[in-house]
């Protein structure tokens, strides 16, 4: 089915419009330069409350953190973008959903100078299953360093989930696609890991977490939520920079996002991780956020936004 052509509801600058009329024109300034700044939230069925979004507040956060790095300037409070999120999830009556928040530029010019254009906001949702199948999520995926490299923080700004940083993304995983693997993991301009295309990583050797510091890398939510999971566990976690060969030794390794959840990586260019399926940590680690994320464990309620429930 073409995201264009569907049933429903898009909240597009302040209002609910049905699906198929959330239209802009194709002169659109983010469409043709990618300057724009975009957030993917997830929603989960809970037991008390039904669908709750996760970390809605830090996903809104790091979105106007995007802008301001951009120089845009949003129209709306943040509370208007939390309850927008919270409303089309409710309005197209979904239990668990991915949601899409995005700023961007309007039709009023075009060039570089990128003076006087309108700012719009819209907030999309729609049912998305794991991005893994569950035999991946047990057996791990097949990844292949990329030969593209991360961005580096003087070239384009790297603490912003901008639209057009993810050009980058995109060749990488379609190069690690056509060599017949699943996910591609990117070095930063020194040859150190960064990340995957669109998530952060962890490796396990002797017992020791290890991921790489945040200098060429997104600040990943469910980053921050591992780490936090981690430490409870007793585990100790070590930010730093970590060299390709270290992964290829390592005693596991594994991708973290809002899309891929929590993702075991059982084999990086040819090279069998580990076991060669998913480690003891990285199993704990999926089982606590799992039940984290569907309101199992009470302590992190807090992180989790009832869409049932309105706050403005």
């Amino acid at each position: 089915m073409s995201f264009a052509d569907r049933d429903g509801w898009i909240w597009f600058d302040g209002e609910m419009v049905p699906w198929r009329e959330a239209k802009v024109h194709v002169l659109t300034h983010t469409l043709h330069y990618g300057l724009g700044v975009f957030e993917g939230v997830r929603a989960y069925d809970t037991d008390e409350e039904g669908a709750a979004i996760f970390r809605l507040h830090d996903h809104t956060d790091r979105l106007y953190r995007s802008a301001k790095i951009l120089n845009i300037d949003i129209p709306f409070s943040k509370g208007q973008i939390n309850e927008a999120q919270k409303s089309v999830v409710r309005d197209n009556k979904l239990k668990e959903a991915y949601l899409r928040p995005m700023v961007f530029l309007g039709s009023e010019g075009m060039g570089l100078r990128a003076e006087g254009l309108k700012v719009h906001a819209i907030v999309a949702a729609w049912d998305w299953p794991s991005y893994m199948s569950p035999e991946a999520l047990m057996h791990g995926i097949k990844v292949r360093t990329s030969s593209y490299t991360r961005h580096h923080p003087n070239i384009t700004m790297t603490k912003a989930k901008a639209n057009g940083n993810y050009i980058n993304s995109m060749l990488a995983l379609r190069e690690a696609l056509e060599c017949g693997c699943e996910e591609a993991l990117m070095l930063d301009v020194d040859g150190f890991i960064a990340e995957g295309s669109g998530e952060n990583v962890f490796i396990v050797r002797d017992g020791v977490v290890y991921t790489p510091e945040l200098s060429a890398c997104l600040d990943g939510i469910t980053r921050k939520t591992v780490i936090e999971l981690a430490k409870k566990a007793g585990y100790e976690i070590v930010e730093k920079r970590i060299s390709r060969d270290e992964v290829y030794v390592a005693d596991e390794a594994f991708f973290t996002g809002t899309a891929a959840e929590v993702l075991p990586i059982s084999e990086l260019d040819g090279r069998i991780l580990g076991a060669g399926s998913r480690g003891p940590f990285t199993e704990l680690m999926q089982t606590q956020y799992f039940d984290l994320v569907r309101g199992k464990l009470p302590e992190y309620s807090n992180w989790l936004a009832p869409v049932a429930k309105c706050n403005l």
